[in-house]
């Protein structure tokens, strides 16, 4: 939008059985919108079984301050299914903000110049009409007090939940900036009421700013469509899933607004695949570097006096301190001078490949000269959590953690210990690793204790409680290696009789 146009607005109005309702809603949206912006009103009736489309339709044939369209769906969409109309229409048609009304009268038309100017100012994504700012204000405005309550006790969950500190959820008077509704996947949210709590998340989750306004509560006769404990039970759903999904322990696509990280957050500090491996390796010691997380734990090792050589496709940008070689993992070859190496360490990486037995046997065969000793740490699927959800015929994939969307390979203790030792490998230890509470929750006295807990049940039974397994081996020579060995070892005693003897050695 260039410096002369005008801001567009939408005006968007869902209505429902609104024929005693709609006229007043629209004649008393304030007059200086339209001279302010670029304005038009759609009203969009979800199949009422009253006149509303018909009034609507009439109104919008006279009206003489804006644009009016009015459209009725052939079948009812819901109150969070007909929402997803009125912004698809806002993208389509280029507004550059949209604002929710309600055809009921429940949420005050006068109060629209306050909600739409921070968006227009580029001071918010989202602005929300809060009936709880005003102290008292929701109650004498009618609210019920049942209403008063849930509102608070879901607020208040939500808030705690999701690290939030908004007065109010569930108000249904809001506007959005349209380019902000182009990056969320709001057609994915739910076509009931918990709508409202969907695309909130998602702008959350999206860090997009949300600024709350105070307005006035009016309960008037209007018929209140919603189940008010089927809506908690979604709301509570939903705002848990989205933090379990965080935590890498649920996904649903609606959810998916975090960009994938190029480097990995190092989890240090505390019992971790970093922490144990960076601490496991000797300073000064020689170290090939693969896995994820790349440049900061390359930084670690080097900062003990280490020589470190990352070697990864999918390494970080250019930086003049790491030295990496660019190599796909899923190649049946690999470089050759990566092999004069003490330490190995393939950090949270043998899960993301299709065929690690290609892996482990390359790195046996090439590196029989320094036998370096191997650091593998990966994600254990059978975690007490995933168990409990199987269980629940639950299995899935999320951005992060054990059913990261990008495993293609999942282990247990036993089919870990399995690949080393059928790959011909020494096994030198074997330990459980708690779940990153830290990294989920915040590094916190709870999420500290969180992980002492966990570590005292990894004691009683690794297999389950342990959220990653860390393993240390070392690779045996192989056969082709023990020959020649003995050849060599066979033709130096030769050698040696020959000497003892003074004759000549006769192969």
């Amino acid at each position: 939008m260039t410096d002369d146009q005008q801001h567009r607005l939408l005006i968007f109005i869902v209505a429902y059985n609104a024929e005693s309702t709609l006229l007043q809603v629209i004649d008393r949206i304030p007059l200086d919108l339209f001279s302010t912006y670029d304005t038009e009103i759609l009203v969009i009736d979800d199949a009422s079984d009253d006149q509303t489309f018909d009034i609507g339709r009439a109104l919008a044939g006279t009206w003489s301050h804006c644009k009016i369209t009015v459209l009725t769906n052939p079948e009812n969409q819901g109150y969070g299914g007909n929402q997803k109309l009125g912004y698809e229409y806002a993208i389509r048609y280029g507004f550059d903000t949209v604002a929710l009304l309600h055809g009921d009268g429940q949420y005050a038309p006068e109060k629209l110049p306050d909600l739409v100017q921070p968006i227009a100012a580029g001071e918010a994504a989202a602005v929300f009409g809060s009936r709880m700012m005003i102290r008292g204000g929701a109650l004498k405005g009618g609210m019920p007090l049942y209403k008063y309550v849930g509102n608070k006790i879901l607020t208040g969950f939500q808030n705690k939940v999701l690290g939030a500190s908004l007065s109010e959820f569930h108000s249904g008077f809001r506007a959005y900036a349209t380019a902000v509704l182009q990056q969320i996947p709001f057609q994915l949210n739910a076509n009931d009421f918990h709508f409202d709590t969907d695309i909130i998340i998602q702008l959350m989750m999206g860090k997009h700013r949300i600024i709350e306004i105070p307005m006035p509560t009016f309960y008037g006769d209007e018929v209140c469509y919603v189940n008010g404990l089927d809506y908690a039970k979604n709301v509570v759903h939903s705002t848990i899933t989205s933090r379990l999904q965080s935590m890498g322990i649920r996904y649903q696509r609606k959810f998916d607004l975090t960009p994938t990280p190029e480097d990995h957050d190092l989890k240090l500090g505390y019992p971790s695949s970093h922490s144990l491996a960076i601490d496991a390796t000797p300073a000064g010691a020689r170290v090939l570097y693969l896995g994820t997380g790349s440049k900061r734990a390359v930084r670690e090792l080097k900062a003990k006096g280490c020589q470190v050589v990352g070697l990864n496709v999918h390494h970080p940008a250019a930086d003049p301190e790491i030295q990496f070689i660019d190599w796909d993992l899923e190649k049946v070859t690999i470089p050759e001078e990566v092999f004069n190496y003490d330490y190995v360490l393939l950090l949270d990486v043998i899960e993301h490949l299709k065929n690690p037995e290609q892996l482990v046997d390359l790195l046996r065969r090439g590196a029989q000269t320094s036998r370096p000793t191997i650091i593998l740490t990966t994600a254990n699927v059978t975690f007490f959590i995933l168990r409990l959800m199987f269980l629940f015929g639950q299995f899935n994939y999320s951005k992060v953690g054990i059913l990261d969307k990008t495993h293609t390979r999942l282990f247990t203790f036993y089919t870990m210990k399995h690949l080393f030792e059928q790959s011909g490998y020494e096994i030198i230890d074997v330990k459980g690793i708690p779940a990153p509470f830290p990294k989920a929750l915040g590094d916190s006295r709870l999420s500290r204790t969180l992980v002492q807990l966990n570590e005292a049940l990894i004691k009683l039974r690794k297999s389950i409680f342990s959220y990653q397994m860390y393993f240390v081996a070392r690779p045996l020579p192989t056969v082709d290696t023990l020959l020649n060995t003995s050849i060599t070892y066979s033709n130096s005693k030769r050698e040696e009789k020959a000497d003892i003897k003074g004759g000549k050695l006769v192969p």
